[in-house]
């Protein structure tokens, strides 16, 4: 699927054309995981420049997946690339207004204060979880892009069955809160979530050897009330101030 990407010029344009469009008082957007904090940053200046009150849901990106084939009305859509493509080629979502977002990777937290373990190398990094009393990441069986890749790691590492006695799982939202809640020792996490929780130290991010990137990307719905505007939406992601809020969440922007 081919992803666009349009000049940062015509982001302020085509907002001043839907200014005022009929029939589209409200936009609807569905986010996954990581990238959230920054739709919800860029759906707030959206709306201050056009007029328009945008919603935004957040949720796994199984979740997000789940609503939509389900008939969830929305929008704009803005999850995992492959995700994204699924949905496209199954007609839920406009292949021709995709767009790539941001990249983040998966890191390692553990709580502020405590002693950061070794992770530079695959080895280290294998040490420190298998040393660990308790690692928090998110269930796998609730869709999320770094729970269901670790899991995937973790068999490949040959520490599944370690792993799974340990495991601290959460089937949503931020799981560097089970560090300052000590409900976990350890935690692994996409790199912009851990950011976002305060008590939490983030460590760094998995060896390159086995790192795992998640790609945001964004696309309307095959039937958004006001594809214009849904579209004109998504052009605000290439504007300096969010791609500036993507790095500062731990994100890299499209195209770096």
């Amino acid at each position: 699927m081919r992803l666009l990407s349009l000049p940062i010029f015509a982001v302020v344009s085509l907002v001043s054309l839907i200014a005022a469009p009929a029939g589209a008082d409200n936009l609807k957007v569905l986010a996954a995981g990581a990238i959230a904090p920054v739709v919800r940053s860029v759906a707030a200046d959206f709306e201050q420049r056009s007029g328009i009150h945008v919603t935004v849901e957040n949720a796994t990106a199984g979740v997000m997946d789940k609503r939509i084939r389900a008939g969830a009305a929305f929008d704009v859509a803005v999850v995992p690339d492959g995700v994204l493509k699924n949905l496209g080629q199954d007609g839920y979502l406009d292949v021709a207004s995709g767009r790539a977002i941001a990249q983040v990777g998966i890191a390692v937290a553990v709580k502020q204060g405590a002693p950061a373990p070794a992770i530079a190398t695959v080895a280290q990094f294998r040490k420190a979880l298998l040393d660990a009393p308790s690692v928090a990441l998110i269930d796998p069986k609730a869709g999320g892009s770094s729970g269901v890749y670790l899991e995937k790691l973790f068999e490949k590492l040959g520490i599944a069955a370690q792993m799974h006695a340990k495991a601290v799982l959460v089937p949503g939202g931020l799981v560097a809160e089970k560090l300052v809640d000590g409900s976990a020792v350890l935690a692994l996490h996409q790199q912009s979530e851990i950011l976002q929780v305060k008590g939490a130290r983030l460590v760094g991010p998995l060896p390159a050897a086995i790192q795992s990137y998640t790609v945001y990307a964004g696309a309307t719905s095959s039937h958004a009330d006001a594809p214009a505007t849904a579209r004109a939406f998504l052009t605000m992601f290439a504007a300096p101030a969010a791609r500036q809020l993507m790095r500062e969440h731990g994100l890299s922007p499209a195209g770096n």
